[in-house]
């Protein structure tokens, strides 16, 4: 080598010497839930032009399918089309595969970042959840860059849930199926649907054949037992099972039985109880348990049941205790189908029930999954000793139930992030990593029927418990950011890859959209907005009959002259409501609506027309009354057929 040329290195490297004294390896990166461990390295790997997704010929059967769900989330979320290929990976690509971790669990991961980025699982879980963490870090890249380093991540708790009541509100299969792929995306594996229910009678002039109830699957055995306003066919409920297969997520199917109950002796009044109330089943009548017996079977027997998951929980909470032999009788009957469902080969779930049904008959307690959701049901270091696994629901910090004044509207996130998890159930709190503790869950009650709550309005409170809850029952509570910090950065995250149930816009402040003119039946480019937005227009509209919509998506529509009254109105999950106003004909107004989590609010020529609040509904006699929800996701995918103009549309996020 030349001298010129070595005194030329020197140079150079005297000039970098400051840049690499200062140099810093990356820090933990920020992701739901947070990884377990991590060593930084320094610098950031990036797409090219080659990047290609790699799986070894030996683990290609395995990790195929998690490689182009990956491939086609990165094209869904970044416009990326990333190749998918058998062999030897080059510089630049990412490398799934499969291997044994130090950490044993099947959900464990490691993932280093350097030239190439390596995923090494020791089941096809882990991987596919390596590619959620790896989509995480890439939304929060504007330039779609990872930082280097490695991690080994795994869960603290096998189970981490949510369940949703579906039994006294109906939500789409649409909805569910988003909803598999939401809690995928925070390595939320459990999704418990509560397929049955009733209201409460006192909100149906105390009359039980008045008072709403439903069971949401289809039924053969039974005809006319499945609800008429909302229901699942078997191939629909069927399919949904395989698509969360195919996430990591296991569907537990819920019957509720014996209380919760009404709809069985709606189709079947003489196996309801008359002593205890038509939402009890009659433990004492032979004909309750060949009913259920025929219904249980119906889903779970056969080669290719409609139950596919490990697990089916059959109820079993909040009967009454109000004489021994009916106590006994319970207990009997909770035994009788945990054995039913185990004979199909599957794990019973149940509500936990028996520190306030405490008797002498015994209740099979190996191999049952117990929730823990209120101590004086079910002691649970008690119901722990008796054999029983926990699944951590403490009712008094987990269940949501929309604006029914009780429980909670919007979960205590501060409090949980800080101060909770899984062990600690109610005031009873077990050693770490006690392997009888499971997991969590937490839970949405829909009890109040028929109050105006949309599935926007029940997602808006599950999102921010979502991502939260994520963390406690993955990490536990070790080596977490502070909230503050937690609570700013996780809104910078989406719900998953092509879900966008809150009709967020990213980095959305200001005018989102704006158009000069719309006609009839045109599309705007945007599906819809959600809460905390404006929208402003100026209508022209000349004579239209009642119906006529203005606005729509697939979720709401604006109308222009609403069906019933003939005003300007919107209508949602089947709730229609109305502001008090007229479009005049052949006059051109300007109109602007505000909508919130709270509030959907109408302006006109400037001025505040009505806000439609949340108002006292009275329901079922004197004083009773339910809270009455009016709120509003704007529908912006397309105009309806109107006649008419729509000039100047501006839809505006403060």
């Amino acid at each position: 080598m030349s001298v010129i040329k070595k005194l030329f290195i020197l140079s150079s490297l005297s000039l970098l010497g400051p840049v690499l004294a200062f140099a810093q390896p990356n820090e933990k990166p920020f992701v739901i839930p947070e990884l377990r461990e991590w060593v930084g390295d320094e610098g950031i790997w990036q797409f090219t032009g080659g990047t290609a997704i790699v799986i070894p010929s030996v683990v290609k059967d395995k990790l195929m399918p998690v490689a182009h769900e990956f491939a086609a989330d990165i094209k869904t979320m970044f416009g990326r089309e990333i190749p998918v290929r058998i062999g030897q990976p080059n510089p630049g690509d990412i490398i799934l595969s499969l291997g044994e971790l130090p950490n044993k669990n099947e959900e464990a991961y490691s993932l280093d970042i350097d030239e190439t980025v390596n995923v090494i699982g020791n089941d096809p879980k882990g991987v596919y959840w390596a590619t959620r963490t790896m989509l995480q870090l890439l939304e929060q890249s504007p330039e779609l860059q990872l930082p280097k380093g490695r991690t080994l991540d795994y869960p603290q708790y096998p189970i981490r849930g949510f369940m949703l009541d579906c039994g006294r509100k109906f939500f789409t299969i649409d909805f569910l199926q988003d909803y598999v792929k939401f809690m995928a995306y925070y390595k939320m594996n459990t999704f418990h649907i509560h397929l049955n229910d009733n209201g409460f009678k006192g909100f149906f002039d105390e009359d039980w054949d008045k008072t709403y109830a439903a069971f949401r699957l289809e039924c053969d055995t039974y005809p006319g037992l499945t609800a008429k306003d909302g229901s699942y066919t078997k191939a629909e409920f069927i399919n949904l099972q395989k698509q969360a297969e195919s996430r990591g997520v296991n569907i537990i199917p819920e019957i509720d039985v014996p209380a919760h109950s009404l709809a069985f002796s709606h189709y079947k009044p003489e196996i309801g109880s008359k002593e205890y109330g038509m939402d009890h089943l009659d433990l004492f009548n032979p004909e309750t348990y060949t009913f259920m017996d025929g219904l249980f079977k119906e889903y779970l027997s056969g080669p290719n049941p409609v139950f596919r998951g490990k697990q089916v929980h059959i109820g079993t909470d909040e009967y009454s205790n109000a004489k021994k032999e009916v106590v006994e009788k319970f207990r009997s009957f909770t035994d009788h189908y945990i054995r039913l469902v185990e004979s199909y080969g599957k794990q019973a779930a149940i509500w936990g029930a028996l520190t306030h049904a405490k008797g002498d008959t015994p209740v099979k307690a190996d191999n049952v999954l117990m929730y823990a959701w209120h101590n004086n049901y079910a002691q649970p270091k008690d119901m722990v000793k008796q054999g029983y696994d926990l699944v951590s629901i403490p009712d008094g910090l987990l269940y949501i139930v929309p604006e029914a004044g009780y429980y909670y509207n919007y979960l205590n996130t501060k409090h949980l992030y800080n101060s909770w998890e899984p062990n600690q159930i109610g005031n009873a709190k077990f050693e770490e990593g006690d392997p009888k503790i499971k997991g969590g869950m937490f839970a949405v009650w829909n009890d109040h029927v028929g109050n105006g709550i949309s599935e926007k309005d029940v997602h808006h409170r599950v999102f921010p418990a979502m991502q939260t809850l994520a963390v406690k029952m993955w990490t536990g509570g070790r080596g977490l950011r502070p909230f503050e910090q937690f609570e700013s950065l996780r809104q910078n995250l989406s719900e998953a890859p092509g879900v966008n149930i809150m009709g967020r816009v990213r980095n959305g402040k200001g005018i989102i959209l704006q158009k000069e003119t719309l006609a009839s039946g045109e599309s705007t480019g945007m599906k819809e907005i959600g809460y905390g937005y404006r929208v402003d227009f100026t209508l022209k509209a000349a004579d239209n009959p009642k119906g006529t919509i203005l606005f729509q998506s697939p979720n709401a529509m604006v109308y222009l002259s609403d069906p019933k009254e003939g005003k300007l109105g919107f209508e949602r999950d089947g709730y229609l409501y109305t502001f008090d106003y007229t479009v005049p004909l052949d006059k051109e107004v300007q109109l602007g609506i505000e909508g919130d989590s709270r509030s959907t609010k109408l302006y006109v020529n400037g001025q505040l027309k009505e806000s439609l609040d949340i108002i006292r509904v009275p329901r079922g006699g004197k004083d009773k009354a339910i809270a009455c929800v009016r709120t509003l996701v704007f529908p912006l995918e397309k105009t309806g057929n109107f006649k008419g103009e729509i000039k100047n549309l501006t839809v505006i996020v403060p």
